[in-house]
Order: C-alpha cells, then structure tokens, then sequence
C-alpha cells in the first residue's frame, strides 16, 4: 500500500513537473507573438452596420506595431498574376475611419481580409483575417508588408509596399 503510494505521489509530481514546464515555454514563446487583446474603433455612423452588409474595418489594432520582421521569409516569391487593388467599400462610401498616421483601407480577398492604416509615407496592419478554410501568414519589414491566404494548393498574396514611394497595394493569385 504504501509503495503504491509512493508511486502516485511520484508520478503526480513528475506530472506537474512536466505540464509547469511546457506552459511556462508555450507562455514564453506566445508572449512575444503579434497576437494583443482586440481594440474597439470609434463609431462613425450610426446605423451604418444596417446600411452595409460587411464592415468596413476590422475591429483589432495594434497600437505601435514594431519595424522588424516577426518572421522573415527565405525567399519572397512575387505572385504570378497580380492586380492593383482597390480597398472594398470604396464605392461611394467615406473612408472607415481617420488615424492619426493615415486612412484604414481594407481590401477583400478569395482567402480573407487584409486591412492597413495607410499613411502618406508607410503603412501599418490593422488587422488580417482568413475566411473559413483558409490560413494565412504575414511578413514585415521596413518597407513592405505581405500577407498570404492558403487553402491547399490556392494562394492569395496582399502586398503593401512604399519602399518607392507612398504605399501601393497589390493583390495576387497563384
């Protein structure tokens, strides 16, 4: 009996041993991820959620995202066909909603929602968001911003650049 107490209490102990350890590396890891607590954007209008059938932003932000690449890819393959994008909701409609650094401009894709806060020199992700059945990764660097939607062998790319100028969005499917 008492030996088989002692094993219960050992197994216990290696047990919490093992959990403490793998949520305290899991922790460390996700603690310097992009991923903060949603930020609610100012109404505009009211009523305008009755009027639209999709919002015109997203509402995530991140208030001072940081210059360098959170993860840098080997190689930035260009996609093959690419079109210059127009940000959805732009029919008529009053840009989302001013910042202090641009305009916020969401562009609607295959794969899912990209949106930037723009401003005259560079640009900022507000937020990006895949459809059911997509997922979806984002690079950074200084003067470019990419994010690819995948669903098996379907891709869709959002690229802001402003390394030549002010920023310019790209849309491609390959």
């Amino acid at each position: 009996m008492r030996r088989g107490l002692v094993h219960v209490l050992a197994w216990s102990l290696a047990t919490g041993a093992a959990v403490t350890l793998s949520w305290w590396g899991v922790h460390t890891v996700m603690a310097g991820t992009a991923y903060d607590p949603p930020r609610a954007l100012p109404i505009t209008a009211v009523g305008r959620a009755a009027r639209d059938s999709a919002p015109a932003a997203s509402s995530t932000s991140r208030p001072e995202p940081s210059r360098t690449a959170s993860r840098t890819p080997s190689a930035t393959p260009r996609p093959s066909a690419t079109r210059s994008a127009s940000p959805s909701g732009s029919a008529g409609r009053p840009p989302a909603s001013p910042s202090a650094s641009g305009r916020v401009k969401s562009y609607d894709t295959d794969g899912g929602r990209a949106v930037f806060d723009v401003g005259p020199a560079d640009a900022t992700l507000v937020s990006a968001t895949p459809k059911a059945g997509w997922s979806m990764q984002v690079w950074k660097t200084e003067s470019w911003i990419r994010v690819e939607y995948t669903a098996g062998a379907d891709r869709v790319s959002v690229f802001c650049t402003w390394h030549d100028g002010p920023p310019h969005v790209e849309i491609g499917t390959y």
